[in-house]
């Protein structure tokens, strides 16, 4: 990289005049996200992290290159996923990434024109460039971020909704009851699966009822899933009985060559139950 330090403590002694300026020329206006927040603690901290994004940027001008970007990267990770970022619109936050390289490329035109003659346009064009450079990366970084993020928090939260969804209700010793509601998926089956196999071998179930009367709609896949899910109960000694299934589900499984013959089913959970006092 291009070093100078002269650049750097000009930008470095212009920070705070910077977030300032920043700050006070922000379009407010945003109808959610952290730039139109009233909370003077979300104001201290949105400007601490724009003061703090001018001491990491400005590294550029005197840092090796590897220690710069590891700077840089925390400040991004550690912005990108603050809670007031996430809940601001992404387009937002380009918006004033954008504002702020302006704000970096007119203050080297005016540290140019304090030393008429000092500096080749060479050396210009390359601190400009720097700045486009870093700019564009911490642009792109921040978006990834912030997705994987996101990513990340709605894989938790299927992964709960999918485990909530498909309790195993505990009946009476050893017994349990799997109420299935809702469509399913290809993804949600095979939760399905992998939860109850889960949780009958930590209750120690016996027996499992299966409940379908709520499942509406399922593909081939789903059912394939369903009819495994009894297959692997059997082998860990766990005995099933299908309740409330459907025309259209049956009609599917036998298209599918799924064999009904060692598995017990009623048309209704309550007949099972009876059954089985």
């Amino acid at each position: 990289m291009q070093r100078n330090k002269e650049l750097h403590d000009f930008l470095f002694n212009k920070a705070p005049q910077l977030t300032d300026d920043w700050y006070n020329s922000l379009d407010k206006s945003d109808p959610t996200g952290v730039y139109s927040s009233t909370d003077p603690e979300v104001i201290q901290k949105l400007k601490q992290q724009n003061y703090e994004f001018h001491l990491n940027l400005i590294g550029i001008f005197i840092k090796e290159e590897s220690e710069f970007f590891k700077d840089f990267e925390e400040w991004v990770i550690a912005t990108a996923r603050d809670k007031e970022h996430i809940e601001t619109p992404t387009h937002f936050v380009m918006r004033e990434f954008i504002r702020v390289r302006k704000q970096y490329l007119n203050l080297i035109n005016d540290f140019v024109a304090a030393s008429p003659g000092k500096y080749t346009n060479e050396q210009i064009d390359l601190w400009k460039d720097m700045i486009i450079k870093e700019f564009d990366i911490a642009m792109v970084r921040f978006t990834e971020e912030k997705n994987n993020y996101l990513n990340d928090q709605l894989m938790a939260q299927k992964a709960m909704i999918n485990e909530l969804s498909s309790p195993v209700i505990d009946l009476s010793h050893n017994v349990g009851l799997l109420p299935i509601v809702g469509d399913i998926d290809t993804h949600r089956a095979k939760a399905i699966l992998e939860i109850t196999l889960k949780q009958c071998e930590e209750r120690n179930i016996e027996r499992l009822y299966i409940d379908l009367s709520g499942v509406f709609m399922v593909d081939t896949m789903v059912a394939h899933e369903i009819f495994q899910l009894i297959y692997s109960l059997r082998l860990l000694g766990v005995s099933t009985t299908l309740s409330g299934i459907r025309p259209e589900i049956a009609q599917t499984a036998v298209q599918l060559g799924i064999d009904f013959e060692n598995v017990k089913m009623t048309s209704k959970l309550s007949i099972a139950l009876t059954e089985d006092d």
